[in-house]
């Protein structure tokens, strides 16, 4: 399956807020860059879709470690913060996070490409990437406070301000934890 079937594949699990969750989904596709983002500026999947393909690859992962660990935890919540924890990359309506990056003019003459294939974009008023991913959801669509905190803190202690939930994350935060890093130091390296 390509990425677009294996993300409307994930999309078909949430089946107890279908109706929000479409809407959310369709904002989200229509008026950010969700859809064609790279997933980072340099690093893994550092290219047009990047975002999408790491965002299933993270949902799918999830499921699969959840399957395993937490059965508890619902297909839906796996599949809504693993397509959103990083949401924050694509910007906002109009505005995305990452723009292409052009080469200086000594990289050009000397025919080299730019030194970063994407770059922040400054006109974007800084917000970390859950937060403004939050921002964009929580407006339009009910997330569960375990779904709150897996998003905020999905990077776990790779970021200095997830220090204050430390050893109180709950299991579905652990789980999006494991699923992104696994997903983005494994899945993603081995598909360059």
């Amino acid at each position: 399956m390509n990425v677009q079937e294996r993300y409307q594949a994930l999309k078909d699990k949430v089946v107890a807020r279908k109706n929000e969750f479409a809407e959310l989904m369709a904002y989200i596709e229509g008026e950010t860059a969700y859809l064609t983002a790279p997933a980072s500026t340099k690093f893994h999947l550092c290219r047009e879709h990047g975002l999408l393909e790491h965002s299933v690859n993270v949902a799918e992962n999830l499921l699969k470690i959840r399957a395993v660990l937490a059965p508890d935890i619902s297909d839906e919540s796996c599949v809504i913060v693993g397509l959103l924890h990083d949401l924050g990359k694509a910007g906002m309506p109009n505005k995305p996070q990452y723009l292409k990056n052009e080469p200086t003019s000594k990289q050009k003459a000397y025919g080299y490409g730019a030194s970063t294939p994407y770059r922040f974009n400054k006109d974007l008023l800084y917000l970390s990437v859950p937060i403004r991913g939050l921002y964009l959801v929580a407006s339009r669509f009910p997330l569960t406070e375990e779904e709150v905190q897996a998003i905020v803190y999905h990077d776990g202690q790779y970021v200095e301000d997830n220090r204050s939930v430390a050893a109180r994350e709950e299991k579905l935060t652990l789980l999006l934890q494991y699923a992104d890093n696994w997903s983005g130091f494994i899945v993603e390296k081995e598909n360059v």
